[in-house]
């Protein structure tokens, strides 16, 4: 599905943007995506290809429902085994294959499904002047759609790693890709890492 990158170079502005690879997401987590680590050597080698040049996002929970405002209150009291005064925070933590990268690769935390909730990864993008933003991570149709969209947003060239990006929804995550595919063509690229990894050099 989608036709691959367009014919414009990979350069030193281009950015691996790894959205919420976390324990909590992991098989046995509270929020399990069943086939994270299926696409997990897909995301190390992505990550590993310039680690100096890859931002890692970690979704935190906050420490009580009660802190949320409006439906996220709601939210996290459907989920309270999620909330840091109940959860085991090392779930928090990036899948270990990962982490071991950082440094020099980034960390940044969210407490949103967008990344770009709050300012910190655009203040990063634009310090180093990125164009570019290669995207993989969990979930296909939550956390990394939402980022995805926000980039779009700010006028990122986006590429997103069809193999490189789970959910726990088989269905959600065919509809984003065909979404992506069809709808916007001229601002989410999609491809494999393999082709990707053969141009970003």
């Amino acid at each position: 599905m989608g036709a691959g990158l367009r014919p414009l170079p990979l350069t030193a502005q281009a950015v691996h943007l790894c959205v919420d690879m976390q324990l909590i997401f992991s098989a046995g987590g509270p929020w399990a995506t069943p086939w994270m680590e299926r696409v997990l050597p897909v995301v190390e080698a992505i990550s590993e290809r310039f680690p100096e040049r890859t931002v890692f996002t970690r979704f935190i929970t906050p420490q009580r429902a009660e802190d949320m405002a409006g439906t996220w209150r709601r939210y996290y009291a459907a989920w309270p085994e999620t909330t840091r005064d109940r959860l085991d925070v090392r779930l928090l933590e990036l899948m270990p294959t990962l982490r071991r990268l950082s440094p020099p690769a980034t960390v940044i935390d969210k407490t949103r499904y967008s990344v770009f909730f709050g300012p910190a990864l655009l203040q990063h993008l634009r310090a180093r002047q990125a164009d570019t933003l290669i995207v993989t991570g969990s979930e296909t149709d939550v956390c990394v759609s939402a980022t995805i969209m926000g980039a779009v947003d700010h006028g990122f060239r986006v590429i997103l790693v069809r193999d490189g990006v789970c959910s726990s929804s088989d269905e959600g995550h065919d509809a984003l890709l065909n979404l992506y595919h069809r709808r916007f063509s001229e601002q989410i690229e999609t491809a494999s890492a393999e082709e990707i990894l053969s141009k970003w050099r």
